[in-house]
């Protein structure tokens, strides 16, 4: 799955990477995987004399399309600095992502949701000696997008997301949705909601805000698979937010980077605040920086509050991990590895997110990110 095109605060054209017959090394179990990816990225080379370029070869890693604009950019920025390295990112998804990482196939996976108790489990077979953690490297808001003809500012809250994204609610001009919008001229105008078909850590994501906000409207448990009633389906944040762009009354969840490349509207949440909370990076910094870390170790798994009140915090946010070994990694893809992760998790690497659209670590958690990676062996 791949952009039409990056944010437009970016508009450089992404750069192909020539994969070539070097030797696939990989961080966990088998050497084995066929498949290969995009590492370009676009944008600026911000501080990439400060990179400190360890290990060489071909760096195997796949899953969370939500940090692809980012990870476009830092694959950029790091292999300007390091010669000797190739990262090779694919965009598959968090589920697919921790699939392969789980068969051995990749050296660390992206995933908007940290590893579950049987995924860690799971894990032990290909890390041997240690186990897959959990390291946050970005954060940012979903955006609930919306294509609605003559009504450019919409209101809503968890509660009627809930309905709407259940089928529950199906015309624009519900009494529900005039309620929270009375000035809007609300169209007689069937509701075309989209979710993602695959397993997407956006997903799981958006439906633990519904969960936790909204429980008598959505009975459903978050998950990356979608479970609830009827809508429309498409692959990857690119596809869902490319069918909203496209679609009279369609809305759908994705995150901010989608919506400002492609100029779809966003839906300002009532969160209960002094004033219903537009989708932007500060706005989601703010509910990030209520975080807590709930791993173990050198796991630093984050619970966010979802339901939070605070002036000006976005409620709806993810959190996209890299997913590693934290000990029994393989020698010759190691060192690659953490100096990758490491550039990643700096300040220079944070600084970055900002202008695609995300909301860099709170200083505390980036600290205790550049912590663990010291220590991965």
């Amino acid at each position: 799955m791949k952009l039409q095109r990056t944010n437009r605060l970016r508009t450089v054209a992404l750069g192909a990477i020539a994969v070539s017959g070097a030797l696939v090394l990989t961080a966990c179990g088998s050497d084995d995987n066929s498949g290969s990816g995009s590492g370009g990225g676009s944008g600026s080379t911000k501080a990439a004399g400060n990179i400190k370029c360890e290990g060489k070869g071909q760096l195997l890693a796949s899953g969370s399309s939500a940090q692809k604009n980012a990870m476009d950019l830092w694959v950029k920025n790091f292999m300007a600095a390091c010669k000797d390295i190739q990262v090779n990112y694919k965009p598959t998804g968090s589920g697919a992502g921790i699939q392969e990482f789980l068969q051995g196939k990749t050296a660390f996976a992206g995933s908007d949701s940290a590893l579950k108790p049987e995924e860690v489990t799971k894990s032990k077979e290909v890390v041997k000696g240690g186990q897959g953690v959990s390291l946050p490297l970005l954060g940012g808001p979903i955006a609930i997008g919306y294509k609605v003809p003559g009504v450019d500012n919409l209101v809503l809250d968890a509660d009627t997301l809930a309905k709407i994204f259940d089928s529950k609610i199906e015309k624009w001009n519900d009494e529900a949705i005039k309620k929270l919008n009375p000035d809007a001229k609300l169209p007689d105008l069937k509701i075309q909601a989209f979710h993602r078909s695959d397993e997407s850590g956006t997903t799981d994501n958006f439906t633990k805000y519904l969960k936790a906000t909204a429980d008598k409207s959505w009975p459903y448990a978050p998950a990356k698979a979608w479970a609830a009633k009827g809508g429309q389906s498409a692959d990857g944040s690119a596809g869902v937010s490319s069918q909203v762009k496209q679609t009279p009354g369609a809305i759908s969840y994705f995150e901010l980077s989608y919506a400002t490349a492609n100029k779809i509207d966003t839906v300002k949440i009532n969160t209960g605040a002094a004033a219903p909370v537009e989708a932007t990076s500060d706005n989601a910094s703010k509910a990030i920086a209520e975080a807590k870390i709930t791993g173990a170790g050198q796991d630093l798994a984050l619970k966010l509050n979802y339901g939070t009140k605070a002036d000006g915090a976005y409620p709806i946010t993810l959190v996209t991990y890299e997913v590693v070994g934290d000990k029994g990694n393989k020698a010759e893809t190691l060192p690659a590895t953490k100096s990758f992760l490491t550039y990643i998790a700096s300040e220079d690497g944070q600084s970055v997110l900002k202008d695609l659209g995300y909301a860099p670590l709170p200083a505390e958690i980036a600290k205790k990110v550049r912590e663990s990676i010291a220590n991965l062996s």
